[in-house]
């Protein structure tokens, strides 16, 4: 079966999932037209999107048009969920960019594109909503042209009636005009003249794609220059090649509420778009991850199969699969490489939105689903046992917004935590760490909806309420002077008493920051079998400074002096007697609260780099250093207290119109100014009275 595998991308509300609803009406699979407003499309299916009205996971539906198979991979245009849209991209042969005609060229559509680019794609544009008001094609394509790249290529020319309002569309390559019949649901285009005025753009169009057409091979730049016109088949040759080739990126135009332009979209996807077949080997590596090699595209070579997305609902849970290489049959045992074991398939599907259809194989270069794999996770291989290869995973950005979650009523965090687990084989954009020390458990992902809608799934599907609220910073505390303290324990009750009796010496060490225990103990004044006592009273002390605490680092305590009784000295008197010396010496040794700081690298273009530069100064940030990436970008690199990077995620979407995006990892911990201290001791007391 012929096939085309295409990914539907662009800013949020540009058009994306409407366009499906156009095709899959067009090509007669639903007999009316589906709109996110009224909740009842194929592709936003899930009860988070229908309340939200906008996309939230990718969703797939296969489109027959003219005897080939288009898989329609629709993705969200939220950065939150920018996690679903590099999931499909690694799936598709192809990105169909959609912008709306009167938004010109919006930042989603940019990193869409740049994405594009990063993975090496080929890109088709779509300018939606042509019908509407304020709509202009023109502007669109000049933005497309100045911003992203000149391969920029139009296919289309819109036909404008008197109030600027598209009525029709010329195909530029074979120069017919086209208009919808109105008020006729689900009537298809019918051809009309060419207007006059519309000859001279015609012609101006035609010439830059002829000249797009010579550039892909010597023969026919040849032929451009003298003057010969190039056939029906060498066109078609030549834009197929400069697409595949990421030279040549053709834009369309239409309307998904009237069905102007969506067949033309599905001509030129057709036509133009390189089959999975078509396309070059797949760079992978043998089992050990360390040997690249390639995986050629062959429907009758050995098995090889991408799992790009899994989905977990109330029915079960499904693993879509690309297939590179060979074919995949319901009966069939492969090896999985992430995990050294054989897997048996189940039953074999093909996705619909959120309906399945049985089916017994999956061909190479088709995209399709296996059921109850449990095993099974995104990004992972399915290949022959006999010819072992780990296709490249989908990368995911790391994590970047965090926050603690708790159930709202006592005794259920049992189930959060299994709800967020089985979120997770969903949606591995966000993970989750029980954080002992803090007593919470933080959640992070892309952004603020993504983890709201984590909240409210985590009530539709797992039957528990959750709240968050701002994680707490994991501070340390550390002494600056040397203190000597008595600890004396006498305990004198009915029968046997306790007593124990020790001086120790504290001071800050630099060595590590656990603590170092010596003893200088003369004469026998306390037994070297109460030593390890002293140890284990004083290690357990550490946990809680006397600041605020937090767990106390770098101390080096030594055992100098003390005394013991023949019968009442015991271990526990001992282990209590070197705690009472440590609460005694503590806050008389300089005590200070050490902060964690973390490395941030930000990268943005340069125009925001005033804004941030303030900022990060208003965070306490040290910036170490600026690196131009090569594309207008800087990255900046600063070291920053954790404590102020808690909204950095949201404050950066703002002061970049999303085009910001950061990493930050901890480094160390560093002596807390005094206010920032103060503000710590004052949380951390409320905390505890609490």
């Amino acid at each position: 079966m012929d096939i085309r595998n295409i990914c539907l991308l662009g800013h949020g509300g540009s058009g994306k999932t409407s366009l499906v609803e156009s095709m899959l009406y067009l090509t007669g699979v639903t007999d009316r037209l589906g709109k996110p407003a009224d909740g009842n499309t194929v592709c936003d299916y899930d009860p988070e999107e229908i309340k939200r009205q906008i996309s939230i996971s990718l969703a797939m539906t296969p489109v027959m048009y003219n005897g080939v198979k288009i898989n329609v991979l629709d993705t969200p245009g939220n950065f939150d969920f920018a996690g679903e849209m590099q999931s499909g991209v690694r799936a598709a042969e192809v990105g169909v960019l959609v912008c709306a005609s009167k938004d010109g060229l919006s930042v989603g559509a940019e990193r869409c594109w740049k994405y594009l680019k990063e993975q090496n794609k080929p890109c088709i544009v779509y300018v939606s909503k042509e019908d509407e008001e304020n709509a202009n094609f023109s502007e669109t394509l000049a933005a497309l042209r100045e911003k992203l790249s000149k391969s920029i290529a139009p296919v289309v020319a819109p036909i404008w009636d008197n109030n600027k309002r598209t009525i029709g569309i010329i195909d530029v390559i074979n120069r017919k005009a086209y208009q919808m019949p109105e008020n006729k649901k689900g009537a298809k285009r019918v051809e009309i003249p060419i207007p006059d005025s519309k000859q001279a753009v015609l012609d101006e169009l035609y010439g830059e794609l002829m000249e797009a057409v010579a550039e892909t091979s010597d023969e026919k730049m040849e032929k451009f220059f003298e003057g010969e016109p190039f056939t029906k088949e060498e066109i078609m040759e030549g834009l197929k090649i400069g697409v595949k080739e990421g030279t040549l990126a053709p834009v369309v135009c239409g309307s998904a509420l009237t069905g102007l332009g969506t067949e033309m979209l599905l001509s030129t996807i057709i036509d133009l778009v390189p089959s999975p077949t078509e396309m070059p080997a797949e760079e992978a590596t043998d089992e050990s991850g360390e040997n690249a090699v390639q995986v050629a595209r062959d429907p009758n070579g050995p098995t090889a199969a991408i799992v790009f997305k899994t989905i977990s609902d109330q029915y079960g849970k499904y693993s879509l699969v690309k297939v590179v290489s060979g074919k995949i049959t319901g009966d069939m045992s492969l090896y999985n490489p992430d995990t050294g074991k054989a897997e048996k398939l189940g039953r074999l599907y093909t996705i619909k939105g959120k309906k399945n259809e049985e089916v017994k194989e999956i061909a190479c270069g088709d995209i399709g689903a296996i059921a109850k794999m449990d095993r099974l996770k995104t990004g992972e291989t399915l290949c022959d046992p006999k010819r072992v290869v780990r296709l490249a995973p989908v990368k995911f950005a790391e994590p970047c917004y965090s926050r603690a979650i708790a159930p709202k009523t006592r005794g259920q965090d049992e189930k959060v935590g299994t709800g967020l687990i089985r979120l997770n084989e969903e949606d591995p954009t966000f993970n989750v760490v029980n954080n002992a020390e803090t007593h919470q458990v933080v959640v992070s992902g892309a952004g603020d909806i993504q983890i709201d809608v984590l909240v409210s799934k985590l009530k539709s599907r797992f039957g528990v309420e959750a709240e968050l609220d701002t994680p707490r910073v994991a501070y340390r505390e550390k002494i600056r002077k040397q203190v000597r303290k008595q600890g004396r324990h006498k305990k004198q009750t009915g029968g046997s008493g306790q007593f124990g009796d020790v001086h120790i010496v504290f001071e800050p060490q630099d060595e590590q920051e656990d603590m170092i225990f010596a003893e200088e103990v003369f004469g026998g004044s306390v037994p070297k079998n109460f030593f390890p006592a002293v140890e284990k009273g004083l290690r357990e002390a550490c946990a809680h400074g006397v600041l605020a605490g937090y767990p106390v680092v770098f101390l080096k305590a030594t055992l100098v002096d003390g005394s013991y009784h023949p019968v009442d000295s015991s271990e526990i008197a001992f282990k209590t007697a070197a705690q009472l010396a440590y609460k005694a010496a503590l806050p008389e040794a300089s005590p200070v609260l050490l902060e964690p700081i973390g490395e941030l690298k930000v990268t943005i273009p340069d125009s925001y780099m005033g804004d941030i530069l303030g900022d990060l100064n208003k965070r306490r940030g040290r910036v170490m250093g600026m690196n131009p990436t090569g594309g207008g970008d800087q990255v900046v690199e600063a070291e920053v207290p954790m404590a102020e990077m808690m909204t950095y995620a949201i404050d950066l979407r703002s002061m970049t119109q999303s085009r910001g995006s950061f990493t930050f990892h901890f480094v160390r911990y560093e002596d807390c100014p005094p206010a920032a201290q103060e503000k710590a001791i004052a949380e951390a007391k409320a905390l505890a009275e609490e």
